[in-house]
């Protein structure tokens, strides 16, 4: 990976973007591992989780390689720790997605098929979120180039906002489960009433945690 110090001489943020694309394989996993939690496929959960679990594997080797290379006293246009903190929330996503298929690999659960609906939905509004954050990610180029001002700033600015309201929403959706599970929390095993309270939690997280990339980029904006 000597090709990201490279990098560092065109941009601060190419090395940033490889790392995302990294996080992005990770939870480009999710959809399968939420179809199989569904189903109740646990071979195929297993299957998956082993897959999150190498690709975080590789998106951790890329983080460090960054570490490594980030210049030290060097010119960088951008802070160099809000460079670290941009790395640092990009591998607690993928971190997050490892965690929840770790959780859903621990036993079969039964959901009611009035909750399926909803579970789904959160779980499509989670990634949407981090989809977001990805292309806001993908912006930090343009940026640069505009030196963080101008049309490309209220670009950026305004995904944000849209990463806040898909969280929010998460947030609503969450809270709509959350009221149905525990009305009919006593048709469910106690072990799997917990493991799906944690699921719900540890799913949401994403939405969270995308949002915090997005601001963390937005104060990018608010310094220059």
């Amino acid at each position: 990976m000597l090709t990201l110090a490279k990098l560092f001489g065109k941009s601060p943020f190419a090395p940033l973007q490889t790392h995302m694309d990294k996080v992005a394989s990770c939870i480009g996993e999710l959809p399968a591992l939420f179809e199989a939690l569904m189903s109740q496929n646990m071979q195929a959960i297993q299957k998956t989780c082993e897959t999150i679990s190498k690709l975080e594997h590789e998106a951790d080797l890329t983080k460090n390689d960054i570490r490594n290379h980030l210049p030290k006293s060097l010119f960088l246009p951008v802070d160099r720790g809000a460079l670290l903190e941009i790395l640092s929330l990009q591998d607690a996503l993928a971190d997050q997605a490892e965690k929840i298929a770790y959780h859903a690999a621990m036993r079969k659960l039964f959901f009611l098929p009035e909750m399926k609906s909803d579970f789904s939905l959160l779980c499509t509004k989670s990634i949407d979120a981090f989809i977001l954050a990805r292309k806001v990610i993908q912006e930090l180029e343009e940026l640069l180039e505009s030196s963080f001002g101008g049309i490309e700033a209220q670009k950026v600015k305004a995904m944000v906002e849209q990463i806040a309201f898909c969280e929010y929403e998460t947030n609503l959706v969450q809270n709509q489960l959350l009221k149905r599970f525990y009305q009919d929390a006593d048709a469910m095993p106690h072990p799997a009433f917990h493991l799906c309270l944690t699921l719900i939690e540890e799913i949401s997280n994403l939405a969270c945690l995308s949002e915090k990339l997005g601001n963390r980029v937005r104060m990018l904006l608010e310094l220059k």
